[in-house]
């Protein structure tokens, strides 16, 4: 995928040997293919909301491919039917329907959906560490303004493993520029989850070093979604400027 950056980035590290970017969607729709729409007739408020899946994170991770010149991995599949951002065993366990449904059923939603996603990241990752390249990758999800009575005020939230440098140095340079560009948003590192929760970027980092993988979950209130269910053009340009000031000054401190 190619393009430019938005209006005022800064250039994001060339793609070089030392460097290449992904950029994935779990949760980026809550369609249910055919073959299993009997199971969820009467779940339409349910894959409507949150649980089905995440507003606004689709078009945040086509604007940050987009810029980065990245390999795009994306599913518009409901995570009520299959959760891509868990490991494998895991995939089902928030979901009573597919809970409930035949291992047979199971195993063929996984096949269809749930094994090629993981296969295609992780093959990125190893082809271009393979040839001597540091892979970043941004996992794009968005997150529900209140959970549970809990009213969560920050708008932008960077997960990643603060025991590895290079996800630490990235996301402390992002959130400066985050908070530089857009003053009244509230940037917060590992908010609202932890960095080191079960999903794809904790496996990557179980197959890769911190020399070769840098895996972050960028989380955006889903209270700057529209009613098309994307976030507005202006604030996803401006996250995504951020991330190339970020870069640049993460790339100058490697």
């Amino acid at each position: 995928m190619t393009g430019s950056p938005p209006h005022g980035a800064r250039k994001p590290p060339r793609r070089t040997k030392r460097l290449a970017y992904l950029v994935t969607c779990e949760h980026g729709g809550n369609e249910i293919p055919p073959p299993y729409i009997a199971l969820f007739r009467t779940q339409g408020a349910l894959l409507a909301s949150h649980r089905g899946y995440d507003p606004g994170a689709l078009a945040m991770a086509q604007s940050l491919a987009r810029a980065l010149d990245a390999r795009l991995l994306t599913s518009t599949i409901s995570r009520l039917l299959v959760e891509l951002n868990r490991s494998p065993g895991r995939q089902f366990r928030y979901s009573a329907v597919m809970r409930s449904a035949t291992s047979a059923v199971r195993a063929d939603v996984c096949q269809r959906y749930y094994t090629p996603h993981w296969t295609a990241a992780e093959a990125f990752v190893r082809d271009a560490v393979a040839s001597g390249q540091h892979v970043l990758h941004v996992s794009s999800h968005s997150f529900t303004p209140s959970l549970d009575g809990d009213v969560r005020r920050t708008d932008v939230g960077l997960l990643y493993d603060p025991a590895r440098p290079s996800e630490r140095g990235l996301c402390i340079a992002w959130q400066a520029a985050l908070t530089a560009r857009m003053p009244r948003w509230t940037t917060r590192r590992n908010y609202p989850y932890r960095g080191t929760g079960d999903g794809l970027t904790r496996y990557l980092r179980s197959r890769f070093d911190d020399a070769s993988y840098c895996g972050i979950e960028l989380e955006i209130n889903q209270k700057h979604v529209r009613d098309d269910g994307a976030i507005a053009r202006d604030e996803r340009e401006a996250v995504v400027v951020a991330l190339c000031d970020g870069l640049a000054a993460w790339a100058r401190a490697r």
